[in-house]
């Protein structure tokens, strides 16, 4: 029986898009809901964000920004927001209709901001950082391998795992059903835009990355 596996990340404290992506989740018969991270930063609605990811029933895992939040906002930080953070994990492993899932934010093991830049400015593969991920991930033991982080949004095989960046709600305007065990992944626009699908080019390649 085919699973619909619906994908989110890097949310960014902005509720509207994620609500979008709930609801077309719903319609489309998603079976269970994901998060790569990075629930909190740059927007100003983090408590509403929390709030439908909770009610969704999406299981999370922690992202650069999420850690940021709880570290630099030790004495002024949100009660609901700290008590959320801390319950996040780095990493989710989950087996679905035979198949092995693991979600961290950037990159496996459990890296926060070494993230996976497969894609150019115009959102084209670049070969060479594609053979570089085809090395790292050839002894990788699971089957998809979903990630955020870069803002960027792809659907790629790399090594023998399909390697999933469903982009940002906020930034790159998507969200993406994973169906299992089939293996396919459709990408789905929100908030009426065109889906960026690499965004914020310029700073991709910064050292701090």
């Amino acid at each position: 029986m085919t699973k619909k596996i619906g994908l989110i990340s890097d949310v960014h404290a902005t509720p509207a898009p994620v609500s979008e992506a709930l609801s077309l989740f719903r319609k489309q018969g998603v079976d269970q809901i994901f998060c790569a991270g990075d629930i909190a930063g740059y927007g100003e609605g983090l408590t509403q964000t929390i709030g439908l990811i909770e009610e969704s029933g999406c299981r999370s895992i922690l992202g650069n920004h999420d850690v940021w939040y709880l570290d630099r906002y030790a004495d002024e930080k949100d009660a609901r927001a700290a008590n959320f953070f801390e319950t996040l994990p780095y990493v989710l492993r989950v087996k679905i209709e035979g198949k092995k899932l693991y979600f961290v934010h950037a990159s496996p093991p459990q890296f926060l901001i070494k993230g996976i830049h497969l894609l150019d400015e115009n959102g084209r593969v670049i070969p060479e950082q594609k053979k570089i991920w085809n090395t790292r991930l050839m002894d990788f033991e699971y089957d998809v391998l979903v990630v955020g982080h870069t803002h960027q949004v792809f659907a790629e095989k790399l090594g023998n795992t399909l390697v999933i960046n469903p982009g940002s709600t906020t930034f790159n305007h998507t969200c993406a059903i994973l169906s299992l065990p089939e293996m396919t992944c459709r990408f789905f626009p929100l908030s009426g835009k065109a889906p960026v699908k690499s965004w914020n080019w310029g700073m991709i390649f910064r050292a701090s990355e």
